[in-house]
């Protein structure tokens, strides 16, 4: 069996936990922070701090930009639901917007549509590893009739002045827009390092900061290395210096730091994260190759003049079928030992906003590119043969279809 997208672990990999448990130190500690310094190189931001999870570093981060109740945060309908998730624990109300007709993410005009005075941040997802329009999203809050009815609470709103644009780059570590990396694209950009994601830490993610000069980064840092940790203002490596026990706690935080084995792997996997890319980028031409010539193919836009993807997803969409043959097709393919997915099932879709009275008819082009779509098995490790019985088995399931 094909497996969808399993992680890479080999000896270097191995080697590098190994190395973290032999020293001792296995909680947020030296290699902790030298994988947060590592990010912040490779993607050209200003700081970096790394969590136990985009979830859990995005909650935070609501939380410290002080959204809460009766506040609106704008999102996509088509995208994982943590993204929500994290709005609706926030206490604010997550506004869905629907997605744009040439690839999948957020629609601009959808965003432009959604603003309201009540609107404190703006959620833009890359969804697959392809960059979002931040320029005309910045372009767009910036205008003057729009930035006259923010109406900021707290410090850094007052501070910042105009809505807060929040990159899910959950998928995009290693994109590039205007010759900028993922991470240093607009306000703050959070990476998730999932099992399933380009760069794995097993479990995990990071803010990455890039706000305006008025920001003191250094601050943020520390701030958040406090709230990340109970709201503690010394962690375990600072509390071993001689006589340094006593600590306190400044505010009631969160727990949600990365630990030193998780920044094991992920320093092993940002040191080769180049040649990850270049083979991923390779399965991509392969499928692309494979598909142009179908006329049931419909490829996904992942390199333009201005955006290259980090080659996370491959979403390939079937050409007029509907959501019950989409997932017939999906069998066909299992049954040849390829799995595949979806991504995703869109927001409006799930009982838990069902009931929130969010409604799929009202993102008709979230679900144009849902119902038809299959995710196609992309990682290091598969081979060109096996690169080959995935589009043998796609096309074997199709023909078995229309059949």
């Amino acid at each position: 069996m094909i497996p969808f997208s399993p992680p890479r672990i080999d000896q270097k990999v191995i080697d590098e936990v190994t190395s973290a448990l032999k020293s001792g130190w296995i909680t947020t500690g030296p290699k902790t922070k030298l994988f947060e310094k590592q990010i912040t190189e490779y993607c050209g931001n200003k700081v970096s701090v790394a969590v136990n999870s985009w979830t859990m570093g995005m909650q935070v981060l609501l939380h410290w930009w002080g959204i809460g109740e009766g506040d609106e945060v704008i999102l996509p309908a088509y995208t994982y639901c943590a993204s929500a998730n994290v709005i609706v624990h926030s206490g604010a109300k997550p506004v869905m917007v629907d997605v744009n007709e040439a690839d999948f993410n957020i629609s601009v005009d959808a965003i432009r549509k959604a603003i309201t005075p009540k609107t404190k941040a703006i959620i833009a997802v890359d969804l697959a590893g392809f960059p979002c329009d931040y320029d005309a999203i910045m372009d767009l809050i910036n205008e003057e009739a729009i930035q006259k009815q923010f109406n900021p609470h707290g410090e850094n709103q007052e501070k910042l002045n105009r809505i807060l644009i929040i990159s899910d780059a959950a998928h995009s570590f290693g994109a590039i827009y205007k010759g900028k990396r993922a991470g240093s694209l607009t306000d703050i950009s959070t990476f998730s390092f999932h099992a399933v994601k380009n760069l794995t830490t097993a479990e995990g993610g990071a803010l990455c900061f890039d706000l305006p000069e008025n920001f003191d980064h250094e601050i943020i840092y520390r701030d958040f290395c406090t709230m990340i940790l109970h709201g503690q203002n010394k962690d375990a490596l600072a509390k071993t210096q001689k006589g340094n026990w006593r600590y306190d706690v400044e505010e009631p935080g969160f727990k949600c730091n990365m630990t030193d084995l998780q920044a094991a792997i992920g320093l092993v996997e940002l040191g080769r994260y180049e040649e990850n890319l270049d083979r991923r980028k390779s399965i991509f031409e392969q499928y692309d190759a494979a598909f142009k010539n179908e006329s049931w193919a419909l490829t996904p836009l992942h390199t333009t003049v201005d955006k290259i993807t980090s080659y996370h997803l491959y979403q390939l969409r079937i050409d007029g079928i509907t959501e019950n043959q989409r997932d017939k097709i999906m069998q066909l393919i299992f049954d040849q030992d390829v799995s595949v997915n979806v991504h995703f099932l869109p927001l409006p879709t799930l009982t838990a906003y069902k009931k929130r009275g969010y409604k799929m008819e009202d993102y008709p082009e979230t679900w144009n590119k849902y119902h038809n779509e299959i995710s196609l098995p992309v990682y290091f490790d598969l081979s060109d043969e096996q690169v080959q019985m995935v589009i043998n088995a796609v096309k074997n399931a199709v023909s078995g279809l229309m059949m």
